[in-house]
């Protein structure tokens, strides 16, 4: 019999991916589980410290006195043996701690501080409510587990479904409960209170009556009210005479409840459409782990080829996985996907609260959702017997996670693949150049959707010359003919999209006598105007301050506006067209909860004529009405210090473009550029994927960047900008000799934006083919540079980064 836990203990100031042996008291013997949380003793003080537990046996190879597991945190593992295997994979290929990946696995309900309740089921003998209830519908979980036999005794009852744990956040998330009615007598009591009742109370003996029927079940109020047609004033006298008991009933907490979401029939697909359904249905069915590329132009119906691949593994009793990439695309997406599958989806990503995020997370572990859509972290969703893993505009950077562990979402999907023996379908018009490079070197499957599934054309191209038109007419964020194009919209009642890529009114503000302009006090970028607010505001850390009258450098009054933003576009439109209905969309106006979903909405159901917004319109909308697509400032991307800035532009703009024409009415994208022979735009213009990847490749190729190399980039930043070079320069002469003399280091140097949120980053990029010496290189740096950190220091491993910045 187990008697020793392996714990993975979660010390902030000093991390390891080694679990410690902990004794199991003998009251927990075989109770205690992988997967659980445990709180332990750690160190030589009475330090207690909360833990997983990875393993049960009954040898250890400390030879001291063990110390015992101080109390159980879950009567029931929170992660189960993927996920358990999943971590430690996780934080070897990332180069982060087991128990950071542990803890990203679950909902931010269970990682923040919480509240944990104990609470009756509907097994709940009357003696144990009696003993540990005492008629509450919950009780603090410490206040009853306070002995080892208290706790046996817990984890007893819940294998026996009489209790359950919940997780309750202070002053965030609580449980949904509705008040809820259930019989206090037996069915002969309230046969025998009827009889009492006088002939003219009808609606207390309809009260009665109810009573009768319910079998020991419990009912809303509400429900109840409406099936026995009594009011509450009726049920509270039932209450007063004891007929009936008034109790709470937990209830989900559902994003979607109001959501009209219409159920939708699976359609016709084409040829194209048909062959991929198959190929992927065929792997569902072997199962075979086989990765496909779905490279369909927009408009070519990639969404239906999910629908229906993750129909086919329903009808298996398989589960689905399908992620988006950031929330702006989850509105349309969920609509979708619940429109086809109802009931059997749930939803996660950030725009929901915490309650409704954990609220999913359990329907998901409860096995009462099949499919889950969501963004990045989904990817860890707890989904039993996966069949098929989707991940929608594969190409996107928002599948990245910024901090440790520095996942990439594709690649936990391989993972995931792999374990369950399932397909991934990575979808995109655009794909990257890795995934694309992999197809064609067959390591994926290509699935090709060349047409729109109706057979339009895909919008016509129009390139502006903004040189040009700077010399021909005033200064504008619109050449003539968009705005000619814009009007023409407007008579024959149709929509426009606008896309400019920077939100705010204005990008920075400039003293025109001395040449200062106003920067974050934290960073190293200038502050942008935001009219809405009245201020500058920093996009990094937020940092805000009122709108200069005067230069603070030169004290001149010559203080102007440069560069512009949807603010400012939206302004400069109502101007031009007065008559213009416009949706404004960016991360100003999309900050409140579930606004992408209601100016989407608003937008599709024809109460605005013009969306403005930032990228986060470029991808995955579908409105019929939309015949013209404007691309106010292609070359945002295209200065920046990466590589693969042309690649995201090429990308950006295809994507964008897409939203025109996409049902019987022909569209038409105007895209406006200062480099109208760049080799992206030029691209774009043609919508040519493949000439613009054979291209990039050869130019990927000359300069030796991925796909062609593996990269990590390594950071050190600190409060003073001399520790963090130092450091690097140090670091740099520790990595040499560690390396085979094939591996590139490039650096250190300050990275392009050197200072955020008063903090200095220098930056070492590694480039390498093969590198035998690099994982246990990564890792002795990873656990040495601990201590460095405990003084302020902060150094971050990012394998495979999409940014540069």
């Amino acid at each position: 019999m187990a008697q020793i836990a392996q714990v993975l203990v979660d010390v902030p100031t000093m991390q390891t991916n080694r679990p410690y042996s902990y004794q199991i008291p003998s009251a927990w013997q075989s109770q205690v589980q992988p997967g659980m949380r445990v709180v332990v003793p750690f160190g030589r003080g009475k330090r207690r410290v909360q833990g997983f537990v990875l393993a049960c046996n009954d040898v250890t190879t400390f030879d001291g006195d063990l110390k015992a597991i101080d109390s159980v945190v879950d009567l029931a593992p929170v992660l189960n043996q993927e996920a358990l295997k999943l971590t430690a994979w996780l934080a070897a290929s990332t180069f982060s701690f087991q128990i950071t990946c542990a803890q990203t696995m679950l909902p931010a309900v269970m990682r923040a501080k919480y509240e944990k309740l104990l609470r009756p089921t509907d097994q709940t003998s009357a003696a144990i409510d009696d003993q540990i209830f005492h008629g509450q519908t919950s009780v603090d979980f410490d206040a009853i587990a306070t002995t080892p036999a208290a706790v046996s005794q817990l984890l007893r009852l819940q294998a026996a479904g009489e209790v359950e744990v919940y997780y309750q956040v202070k002053n965030q998330a609580r449980h949904k409960t509705v008040v809820g009615v259930k019989a206090a007598l037996s069915v002969a009591d309230l046969k025998q209170v009827e009889t009492t009742v006088r002939s003219g109370a009808a609606k207390q003996l309809a009260l009665l009556n109810g009573l009768q029927t319910l079998n020991g079940e419990t009912l809303t109020q509400r429900e109840f009210s409406q099936r026995f047609d009594v009011s509450e004033a009726v049920i509270r006298t039932g209450e007063q005479k004891g007929w009936l008991q008034k109790t709470a009933i937990e209830v989900y907490r559902d994003p979607y409840a109001t959501a009209n979401i219409r159920p939708t029939k699976p359609l016709k697909l084409n040829d194209e459409q048909q062959v991929a359904v198959n190929q992927i249905v065929a792997a569902v069915d072997a199962p075979a782990t086989t990765t496909f590329l779905l490279e369909g132009v927009t408009g070519s119906g990639k969404t239906e080829v999910y629908l229906q691949s993750i129909a086919a593994a329903l009808a298996k009793g398989k589960t689905a996985l399908m992620l988006v990439p950031e929330i702006s695309l989850t509105p349309q997406m969920v609509q979708r996907v619940k429109g086809r599958f109802g009931k059997a989806v749930a939803v996660l990503h950030s725009g929901l609260s915490s309650g409704e995020k954990y609220d999913e997370w359990r329907r998901i572990r409860r096995h009462e959702a099949q499919v889950v859509v969501g963004a990045r972290s989904a990817v860890f969703a707890p989904l039993d017997n996966l069949g098929l893993i989707i991940m929608d505009e594969e190409h996107e950077s928002s599948y990245k996670q910024d901090d440790a562990p520095r996942y990439h979402a594709r690649q936990v999907a391989l993972w995931r693949s792999q374990y369950h023996h399932c397909p991934v379908v990575l979808g995109s018009a655009t794909p990257s150049l890795e995934t694309r490079a992999r197809a064609e070197k067959g390591v994926y499957q290509r699935l090709l959707l060349a047409d729109r599934v109706n057979r339009r054309p895909l919008p016509s191209v129009s390139i502006i010359d903004m040189k040009q038109e700077m010399q021909q007419h005033a200064e504008s964020n619109f050449s003539r003919a968009l705005l000619v194009a814009l009007q023409d919209r407007l008579e024959r009642h149709e929509q426009s999209v606008l896309m400019l890529n920077r939100r705010g009114y204005s990008s920075f503000v400039l003293c025109r006598d001395c040449g200062f302009v106003l920067k974050c006090p934290n960073c190293d970028i200038s502050l942008t105007l935001h009219m809405d607010t009245h201020t500058m505001k920093c996009h990094y850390c937020g940092h805000e301050e009122a709108i200069p009258k005067v230069c603070p450098n030169c004290h001149s009054r010559q203080i102007r506006y440069y560069g512009t933003g949807t603010e400012k576009v939206e302004e400069e439109l109502q101007n031009l067209l007065p008559d213009a209905r416009i949706i404004r969309m960016d991360n100003d106006t999309t900050r409140k909860k579930g606004a992408h979903a209601k100016l989407l909405t608003q937008f599709g159901s024809g109460e605005a004529d013009i969306l403005i917004g930032t990228q986060m319109i470029a991808k995955g909308l579908d409105f019929p009405n939309v015949t013209l697509v404007g691309v106010l400032n292609a070359d945002t991307a295209l200065g920046l210090p990466d590589f693969r800035a042309s690649e995201r532009t090429f990308q950006l703009l295809t994507q964008v473009s897409g939203r025109a024409g996409r049902a019987e009415k022909s569209g038409h994208v105007y895209i406006q550029t200062f480099n109208p022979d760049h080799y992206a735009i030029r691209f774009a213009k043609h919508h040519d994927y493949e000439g613009f990847f054979k291209y990039e490749m050869q130019m990927r190729h000359q300069g030796g960047y991925p796909p062609y190399y593996f990269t990590v980039q390594i950071t050190a930043s600190d409060l003073d900008e001399a520790v963090a070079a130092k450091r690097m320069y140090q670091l740099l002469q520790w990595l040499k000799p560690r390396l085979t003399p094939s591996t590139i280091i490039l650096g250190p140097t300050p990275k392009p934006i050197a200072r955020v949120n008063r903090r200095y980053y220098y930056q070492i990029v590694i480039k390498y083919k093969q590198e035998p010496n690099l994982e246990h290189t990564l890792t002795t740096l990873l656990q040495e540079t601990q201590v460095q950190q405990r003084q302020g220091l902060q150094i971050g491993i990012d394998v495979e980064p999409l940014h540069f910045m």
